[in-house]
């Protein structure tokens, strides 16, 4: 019998290159996932990674057992769904993954009342970016996610993977409330053209976004300072270190000495969307998070 969790093991080699970079990913030990493939190897009795370098390849019989074991486990899922869509239980475990501000504003409240009304219902929550988050669940790691989409800026979802859409935020720029702004109802990027933001790290989507709503002012944002949590950036913008964009959704109240003003030209607006395997497209339990999660983010 394959083990299905050595094979997700190999298959993570494959994707990532190395055996410490599939640990990595996959949240076990460099060992551990050594020891999975080991024990693949002696189901199978053939080898399956093979050394060039410093890094490992799969041989012919890895490869075909990834090729192949995928669409077994797929099934494999797909049959444990039905038996659930069969028997309308919500049961099971769930990994259910999202970013943080969706966590805060839609995850923990949804999940707390789903595990009390289906009380064999287990959701294991973990905080991510949208790009990790599409990653664990097209790999099996997750079963849900809510990720976002601003404007334009390009997230790739697999295609065997579905999606809903399950919340419309907007952003509103963070100001002291001595700041010469602050009075005002709307501002436009060329407003803020010569201001000092504090802003997410290089490389996240909101930071992305953040340079995309200057497109056509002629000038790029000036960044100042660096938080990852939107409850930093709120803190230092009280302090008058700067101005931020944050979103409404999951945002902690605004300090006394700050205020919020929407922006035009463009709004900032984000898509927050639910994804999940087409294989458990018939799961009660699935379909039963993915309800709740549009339910609240309706509201």
């Amino acid at each position: 019998m394959i083990d299905l969790t050595a094979l997700r093991s190999l298959e993570a080699v494959d994707q990532f290159g190395s055996v410490v970079a599939a640990a990595d990913e996959l949240g076990f030990t460099p060992s551990a996932v050594s020891q999975q493939i080991k024990r693949l190897e002696r189901q199978s009795g053939v080898e399956l990674l093979e050394r060039v370098g410093r890094g490992v390849i799969l041989t012919g019989p890895g490869r075909l057992l990834v090729e192949q074991g995928s669409r077994i486990a797929a099934d494999l899922e797909r049959l444990e769904t039905d038996l659930h869509a069969h028997a309308g239980e919500v049961v099971g475990e769930i990994g259910l993954a999202g970013f943080s501000t969706a966590m805060r504003g839609l995850i923990g409240p949804v999940a707390a009342a789903l595990m009390r009304e289906h009380p064999g219902l287990r959701l294991r929550l973990s905080e991510l970016e949208p790009w990790d988050a599409v990653d664990q669940v097209a790999t099996g790691q997750a079963d849900v996610a809510l990720v976002h989409r601003w404007g334009d800026v390009v997230l790739e979802i697999p295609g065997h993977l579905d999606r809903r859409t399950v919340h419309h935020d907007e952003a509103e720029v963070i100001l002291h409330q001595d700041h010469p702004l602050a009075d005002r109802r709307r501002l436009t990027p060329t407003d803020l053209a010569e201001e000092r933001w504090i802003a997410t790290p290089e490389g996240t989507i909101c930071r992305q976004w953040l340079h995309r709503m200057y497109a056509g002012t002629g000038a790029l944002p000036r960044i100042e300072h660096v938080a990852m949590e939107f409850a930093s950036h709120l803190e230092l913008v009280s302090a008058g270190l700067g101005i931020a964009l944050i979103p409404r959704l999951g945002r902690a109240p605004l300090p006394v000495n700050t205020r919020a003003i929407r922006v035009t030209d463009p709004v900032p607006t984000r898509e927050t969307l639910a994804i999940w395997r087409r294989t458990q497209d018939r799961s009660p339990a699935v379909r039963a998070i993915v309800a709740a999660l549009a339910d609240a983010g309706s509201l």
